[in-house]
C-alpha cells in the first residue's frame, strides 16, 4: 500500500460537483455477498445491416421476469476477445461488471459487435442499434447503460456520441476518445471504418467522442491508467475535463500507477456512479 500523500497524485475527479478527491489504490476483492446472475443464454439474430448471423450473450438476474421493467447493462469486449469476455472472464473489470448487474437486478448483454477487432465501425454500430431495439421490443427497458473495456470502452464512447438518444449512461474502462490521434491497431480499425485515416478522415473524426462533448447529456464514468501504452489516457482525460466544464454528470478515475487495466473497486465505483445518476434522473 502506498503512503497517503502519494495517493493524492492519483486524481479521482468528481467533476459533476466540481470536487477532487484522492483515494488509496483499490483492492481487487469481489463482494462475496453479491448474488451471481441466474442465466446465461447465447442469442443469435440476423443483422439488418447485411443479413449475416450475429450473436450476443444475455445474462439475467435472479428473480427476473420479462413483464417487469428492467434496466440493461451492455458490456462491449476488448480487442482480440469476443462476447464471452465480460460474460465469463475472471479479470477485475469483467467480474465487477457482472457483480454490479446482479446487485442491481439488471439484464446484462454482451455482444460480439461484429468482430474481435471491430472498434465500433458502421456494421458494429448498426448491430448494437438493432440489439437495443430488439431488447426494447422484448422487455420493458428502463435505462440502457453502454460500457466496455479497452476497445470496448472506446466503442461505448463512440456509440454514445453517435446515438445519445439511445443511451442513458456510459462506463468506459481504459478506452480512447480520439481516433484521429490514436495510432495502435490501425490495420483492424481501417478495416472496420472502411479505410485509413487518409482515405476516410471524417469517419475517424465522427467516431471520436472527444469532438462531441455536447452529445454527452447522459452520466459518464471513465477510468484511465497513467502507464497505459496500449490505449493512452490523455484523450479520455480531456473529454472528462470538457464534460466537467459543461456541468455534466461525469466521473473520471485516473490511476497514475496503473497500466491497461482497471481494478475491481474502481470498475464498481464507475458503474455505481452512473447507475445512481440514471436512477435519480428517472425519479
Amino acid at each position: 500500500m502506498r503512503e497517503r500523500k502519494e495517493c493524492c497524485t492519483s486524481i479521482f475527479f468528481t467533476l459533476a460537483v466540481g470536487a477532487v478527491v484522492c483515494l488509496a489504490p483499490s483492492t481487487a476483492i469481489a463482494d462475496d455477498k453479491t448474488p451471481p446472475l441466474a442465466t446465461m443464454v447465447d442469442q443469435t439474430f440476423i443483422a439488418d445491416f447485411d443479413g449475416s448471423e450475429q450473436k450476443y450473450v444475455e445474462l439475467t438476474p435472479y428473480g427476473f421476469a420479462a413483464d417487469v421493467p428492467v434496466s440493461v447493462l451492455i458490456a462491449l469486449h476488448g480487442h482480440g476477445s469476443d462476447r464471452w469476455q465480460f460474460a465469463t472472464q475472471k479479470r477485475d473489470e469483467c467480474r465487477a461488471t457482472r457483480d454490479v448487474a446482479a446487485a442491481h437486478g439488471m439484464l446484462m448483454v454482451s455482444p460480439d459487435y461484429r468482430a474481435k477487432t471491430s472498434w465500433m465501425g458502421p456494421a458494429a454500430e448498426a448491430d448494437l442499434l438493432q440489439i437495443i431495439r430488439m431488447l426494447r421490443n422484448r422487455f420493458q427497458v428502463k435505462c440502457v447503460i453502454v460500457s466496455g473495456g479497452s476497445m470496448g470502452g472506446t466503442s461505448a464512447l463512440t456509440f454514445a456520441a453517435l446515438h445519445p438518444e439511445q443511451v442513458d449512461g456510459v462506463v468506459a474502462l481504459n478506452g480512447t476518445a480520439n481516433h484521429v490521434e490514436y495510432e495502435r491497431f490501425q490495420d483492424a480499425i481501417s478495416k472496420s471504418f472502411g479505410g485509413s485515416k487518409q482515405e476516410v478522415p471524417e469517419e475517424y473524426r465522427r467516431r471520436s467522442a472527444e469532438f462531441f462533448p455536447d452529445r454527452f447529456t447522459m452520466p459518464v464514468a471513465a477510468t484511465t491508467g497513467g502507464r497505459d501504452e496500449s490505449v493512452p489516457p490523455e484523450s479520455v482525460q480531456r473529454l472528462v475535463e470538457l464534460l466537467g466544464k459543461r456541468d455534466a454528470k461525469v466521473l473520471g478515475i485516473h490511476r497514475p500507477e496503473m497500466g491497461h487495466s482497471t481494478h475491481y473497486d474502481d470498475t464498481k465505483q464507475a458503474f455505481e456512479f452512473v447507475i445512481a445518476a440514471c436512477q435519480a434522473a428517472g425519479e
